[in-house]
């Protein structure tokens, strides 16, 4: 509604207009009422008001003063006066003031008030769908010069430059010129983006609004600056420098960078990353460097969140982390199953820590915690139906899409909370604490011999009444429990290591190959060389 503000010095005019006139049927929003033009100015410095209905002739501060000072603060206020015959001078001086009518208190009848009111709605009306517009037309423009700056900058990356003119002249509309100056491109990136995403409409909202944040701080910096979007993740500043400044160029960007990242953490709760490359003189050398910041995947993989660091070429270790995969499993399968939350945090980090002291490439530590993770979940299953929130495609899709070690760990600890919280309920659910009791000590002893009777024992249960129990509790009997449990580790053993036969027995507690393999056989289909072959046969082909 707009705000209507009458103004009057003859109080019986101002409770006639503010009753008689039924200002809610009108769209309208009668605010406050005065009877001199003090009052009236300093009510308008806390609520201004949109139409302004006031008397010229009024003591301490006229209407004509008024008009005046109400015109400076808000241009487009519309306002009508009320005179009496012998004001007409001064009325005719209020219509130099561009106002926009009067009416005259002799004959004032509410019903043309209206109508003068109704005549200033329509046109407030105009004027705002006019200035909507005008702005949807800007927003327009903008985001058609930042489309136009964003598929320059992807054509220079991906494309050769065949006519370094026709480039420069495209160049040139966007500020970026190599004459007289140098270019230091930098790449920043969006940390966290998966769990900043759930929290904008969209991918284009979020990009829309990092970049009206960054260019504001560009602008308030009189920087000749160039940001160009990437995409909604990633974008680049250009930095435009003299070559022979006395500055230094990477310190003077780090100080704007670190504005940047102030103004996007006040108003979007975002930080972001940032890579400086390397000075550019021409057209091919900045080419080089945006191909070189975009392929900084692993150096941008270990950088701490909101880092800004100088390109390098970080030489990445093909280190065997599967080496110590084994030792991470049982790690974290004894968390889980000991429900030792308290264990998780130190334990993640630590491994997290191994990774970074050992330079691996971060497509090496995504399969390695892809999994760990499938085989955790696999043997979580056996716990009386255990099903993860995380479904298989979704871990695949979540940890291929993250960026840094830091947000890896991040989502393993809100993982593994998730896996033990499922657990914990699983546990406080069962009828039967004896029979969990059973399954914990099956899959903390599969390197040994287990029998029925040892486990009743160590429950301290008649061995009948535990078969029944576990048979009631499980779906199947204790034997066929065991015999999966070690066909699954078998399976496990066959796939990570290159254990002879008879060794692999002996880890899974058997004393017998021959009986090993036939047990194998059974439950798979295939001998376990035959597994072997046909696992090591799939890997090639894939």
């Amino acid at each position: 509604m707009y705000k209507v503000m009458l103004v009057d010095d003859d109080y019986p005019v101002l409770e006639l207009l503010s009753e008689a006139i039924d200002w809610v049927r009108l769209g309208l929003q009668l605010t406050s009422v005065h009877e001199n033009g003090i009052s009236a100015l300093e009510a308008c410095a806390e609520d201004m008001p949109d139409i302004v209905i006031t008397d010229i002739g009024m003591p301490k501060m006229n209407g004509l003063e008024l008009i005046r000072e109400l015109q400076q603060r808000k241009p487009d206020i519309r306002v009508a006066i009320l005179s009496c015959h012998n004001e007409f001078r001064l009325a005719q001086q209020a219509m130099k003031l561009n106002v926009q009518d009067y009416l005259l208190k002799d004959t004032l009848d509410p019903a043309d008030l209206e109508k003068l009111l109704l005549q200033f709605k329509d046109k407030l009306d105009q004027d705002q769908r006019q200035d909507q517009l005008h702005t949807h037309l800007l927003d327009l423009v903008d985001r058609s010069k930042e489309l136009m700056k964003e598929k320059f900058i992807r054509r220079t990356i991906q494309e050769p430059i065949l006519d370094a003119a026709k480039w420069q002249l495209e160049a040139n509309a966007f500020g970026l010129s190599f004459q007289g100056q140098v270019c230091l491109p930098v790449m920043g990136f969006i940390s966290n983006y998966r769990s900043v995403t759930q929290r904008f409409v969209s991918h284009d909202i979020l990009r829309f609004a990092v970049n009206n944040v960054i260019q504001e701080v560009l602008d308030k910096e009189s920087s000749r600056t160039i940001h160009v979007s990437y995409d909604a993740k990633e974008s680049f500043m250009l930095y435009l420098y003299p070559p022979g400044l006395k500055v230094n160029p990477y310190e003077q960007t780090k100080r704007t960078i670190e504005l940047i990242q102030g103004a996007l953490h006040r108003s979007l709760k975002i930080t972001m990353n940032y890579l400086i490359g390397t000075i550019s003189t021409n057209h091919e050398e900045l080419k080089l460097g945006l191909k070189g910041l975009l392929g900084s995947s692993a150096q941008r993989f270990y950088l701490g969140e909101g880092d800004i660091a100088r390109q390098q070429d970080r030489g990445l270790v093909k280190a065997h982390v599967f080496s110590f995969y084994d030792k991470a499993n049982e790690e974290f399968r004894d968390i889980l199953i000991d429900k030792r939350e308290a264990a998780l945090l130190p334990t993640i980090q630590r491994w997290m820590n191994v990774f970074k002291e050992q330079a691996c490439p971060p497509e090496m530590v995504k399969d390695w915690v892809l999994k760990l993770l499938l085989d955790l979940k696999l043997k979580l299953q056996s716990l009386q139906h255990f099903r993860s929130t995380y479904s298989v495609d979704v871990m695949h899709k979540d940890i291929l899409e993250i960026d840094t070690l830091t947000e890896l760990e991040s989502w393993l600890i809100d993982y593994f909370h998730s896996a033990i919280s499922v657990t914990g309920e699983i546990m406080d659910q069962s009828k039967r604490l004896s029979v969990l009791n059973a399954l914990q000590y099956v899959s903390m002893n599969l390197d040994k011999r287990i029998s029925l009777e040892e486990v009743a024992e160590h429950l301290f249960l008649n061995s009948s009444y535990f078969s029944r129990l576990f048979k009631k509790e499980t779906g199947e009997t204790f034997i066929e429990y065991v015999t999966r449990m070690k066909m699954e580790r078998a399976k496990e053993l066959l796939d990570m290591t290159n254990e002879p036969m008879c060794k692999i027995c002996e880890l899974l507690g058997y004393d017998s190959q021959s009986y090993f393999i036939k047990i194998f056989k059974a439950y798979n289909g295939l001998t376990p060389v035959e597994y072997r072959k046909q696992k090591s046969f799939t890997s090639v082909k894939v």
